[in-house]
This record gives C-alpha cells, sequence and structure tokens, in this order.
C-alpha cells in the first residue's frame, strides 16, 4: 500500500482571525506583530490570507487578535497545541476574561454550566476582594456586600484598556451602573465587581514561546488620557529575560515585581488545574498594588491575557534582541500608546501606527528595547 507523504509544515504567518470591528490601529498591531513573528520563525507574512484560499494547504502559524473560544474551533484552523499560535485557546467564553478571577456571591449563584465553583476559593488569597456575577440580581447582591467595605469598581468583562469601568459608591450608584449593563452579554460572559483601590500602580507579568524562543518578564504599567480625557492604557515597560520564570528570579529585582511575579505564577497554576484544556504559547496577568479606602496595603491580580495583547510588541522586540545577540540574557523593552495630534512622532523603526483611527481618533503606538539589562548585557 502506497503511503501518504509526510505533512509539510506552512511557511505562512498570519494575522487571523479578526474581529469584524478592529480599528485601524488594532489591525496594524496584529499585522506588525505577525511580521515580526515570521521573521523569527523564518516564515513569511501573509497579509491577505483567508482560509477558503488556502483549504488545501497545511495550516499557518496564527496571530489571533483574541482567545479563541473551543477546541473545535482551534482544530478547524489547524491548531492543535500551542507552538501553533501566538496566543492561547479557551475552553469556554468566560473563561478568555476577567469572569474566572472571582468567584460567586453565593453558592445559589447562576453561572454558567462549565463554571469551576472551586477556583474562586483557590484564587483567593491572590486577588483582590470581589465578585463575578452572571446576573443582574446576583451582582445587586454582590455589589452591596462590597460596598460595606468602601468603593468598588464595575468591570466589564469584555472591555480592554480599562474602557467601560465604573467607580461605585453607594447603592444608588449600583444599581444605576448596573442598569447600563447588557444582560445578554452578563448571562454568556459575566460582569466583575471589586474593591477600588487608591494610588494603584499595575505591574505586568508575562511568559511566551515562539519556535524554541522562550521568554519570561515583569513590568509596569501606565495611564494616559484619550482624545475625551479618559485615563486608558498608555503603554508598558517591561524586564524581560530569556527563559522561564526561574531566569527571571534570577534578576535583580525589586520587592514589588517579585511579588507580583509571585501572584502572578499562584493565579497560574490554579487557573490551569481548574481548566486543563487551556493551552496558549503567551500567558499574561495585570498585577495590582494599592490602598484600600483604610489605607491599608492591597496586592491582586486583576486578570489574565492569552492573546496578544498591549505588551505584546514589547515582548517581541526582546525576542529579536535575543535572537541577534545569542549571549544576551535579559533587555528592557517597552510600548507606548498616546492620544492628541501634537504627540511628536517616534522613531521611525518603532512606529507601529500614527494616524486618525476610526474608533479612538488620532493615536500614535510605538514599540523597542529600550537597552541592554545591566544583569544581562552582551
Amino acid at each position: 500500500m502506497k503511503k501518504n507523504p509526510p505533512l509539510i509544515a506552512s511557511d505562512l504567518v498570519v494575522a487571523y482571525p479578526r474581529r469584524a470591528t478592529a480599528s485601524e490601529h488594532e489591525i496594524a498591531s496584529q499585522e506588525a506583530m505577525a511580521a515580526r513573528l515570521a521573521a523569527l520563525l523564518g516564515r513569511r507574512f501573509d497579509p491577505h490570507f483567508r482560509p477558503t484560499r488556502h483549504r488545501d494547504e497545511p495550516p499557518p502559524y496564527y496571530v489571533p487578535d483574541r482567545t479563541i473560544i473551543g477546541a473545535i474551533r482551534a482544530a478547524r484552523l489547524g491548531i492543535t497545541r500551542p507552538a501553533d499560535l501566538y496566543g492561547g485557546v479557551a475552553p469556554h467564553s468566560f473563561v478568555a476574561g476577567k469572569a474566572i478571577t472571582h468567584g460567586l456571591v453565593t453558592a445559589q449563584a447562576r453561572a454558567p454550566k462549565a463554571w469551576v465553583h472551586e477556583l474562586g476559593d483557590a484564587l483567593r488569597d491572590v486577588v483582590l476582594n470581589g465578585y463575578t456575577a452572571f446576573t443582574v440580581a446576583d451582582a445587586e447582591a454582590a455589589g452591596l456586600q462590597l460596598l460595606r467595605q468602601g468603593p468598588l469598581r464595575l468591570k466589564p468583562v469584555d472591555a480592554t484598556a480599562g474602557r467601560g469601568q465604573v467607580v461605585v459608591r453607594n447603592a444608588d450608584e449600583l444599581r444605576a451602573a448596573l442598569a447600563e449593563q447588557g444582560p445578554l452579554v452578563m448571562r454568556r460572559l459575566g460582569l466583575v465587581l471589586e474593591e477600588d483601590l487608591q494610588d494603584v500602580s499595575t505591574y505586568s507579568v508575562g511568559w511566551a514561546r515562539v519556535g524554541k524562543m522562550e521568554i519570561s518578564y515583569v513590568g509596569t504599567q501606565s495611564l494616559t488620557p484619550d482624545n475625551q480625557g479618559i485615563p486608558v492604557y498608555g503603554g508598558s515597560v517591561l524586564r524581560v529575560a530569556r527563559g522561564g520564570f526561574d531566569d527571571l528570579r534570577a534578576l535583580d529585582l525589586n520587592e514589588h515585581e517579585r511579588q507580583a511575579v509571585a501572584l502572578a505564577c499562584q493565579y497560574d497554576t490554579a487557573v490551569s488545574t481548574a481548566y486543563p484544556q487551556l493551552l496558549a504559547s503567551r500567558r499574561n496577568y495585570d498585577v495590582a498594588f494599592g490602598q484600600s479606602p483604610s489605607g491599608q496595603p492591597r496586592a491582586g491580580v486583576l486578570e489574565q491575557s492569552w492573546r496578544a495583547g498591549g505588551a505584546s510588541l514589547a515582548e517581541l522586540a526582546a525576542m529579536q534582541a535575543f535572537a541577534l545577540s545569542p549571549s544576551l540574557m535579559s533587555v528592557r523593552a517597552a510600548t507606548r500608546e498616546r492620544y492628541g495630534e501634537q504627540e511628536p512622532r517616534p522613531i521611525p523603526q518603532h512606529l507601529v501606527y500614527h494616524g486618525v483611527d476610526s474608533a479612538v481618533g488620532h493615536i500614535s503606538k510605538w514599540a523597542g528595547v529600550l537597552e541592554e539589562d545591566a544583569d544581562g548585557g552582551a
């Protein structure tokens, strides 16, 4: 019997899938990441890829703009392992968002069938005080309970860059804020209600693998006013190590950096245990440090990301630096986003987008390596 020839790996890297609502700066970021990943993998970036045009060809390496939901959908794209994409595959839509960070307000509260109730207890010591709700009634009960300790932050789980969040200080404000939420989205994805901190610093902790290249990092995020004056994500500065978290811990990290890494690793372990179907080549966690209304220091993981995100261009810039210099063990890399027409243009080779975006207005985005790190210079 004649044997079938072995499957030849595709030489393509593609920015796909993409949301139909993706705006110009989001498309530019996704395509910039795909182009950099193609260079790292020694492949070819195809900006015009469509599955219907490549139906009989080996699957490409994917750079999706969101977490892919469900193993069946992933398999249809040819994604069966973390090495097939830059991002992740979650077993259920609610697992991909902020909802899994907190437990339910009561054992009788509504939740999706696949919800793992034990995860809330496993995460209790590594997150802030809060609850996830899938109905307005449960959200109100959770909010009233949290308001006994002070103001709370209401967080739609499908929003990014800090948009859509509302600080609530009393029962009337809570009910008004809940009236603005879509019940169908809440039922499917959940709504997070969480204690509101003062004097907050947000750290990013992450890990990624592309081909044989593995990195881990910790860094800080910044806020910037958007074109309406609302504070939103403004970029990250990352301390990036070649290798895994043990290599990152070997660097000269400060107390908050070490604590952020420890909290993120505990969060990752708990979630991976609760949802073992999860697969990801890129894992990112936001960790907040601040003060409670009574002045007590508080710290906890806010959310996870298993998709290409705000810090990803910095991650890839670090990988490129490591690829070019095999003796280099750590670098500092950064991404930056600024709004408004008066923002000066950055160094051209670091520029990702500069122009008027149909969704957010005038925005500039760039990323690159800042310097070789003192712990691991060439």
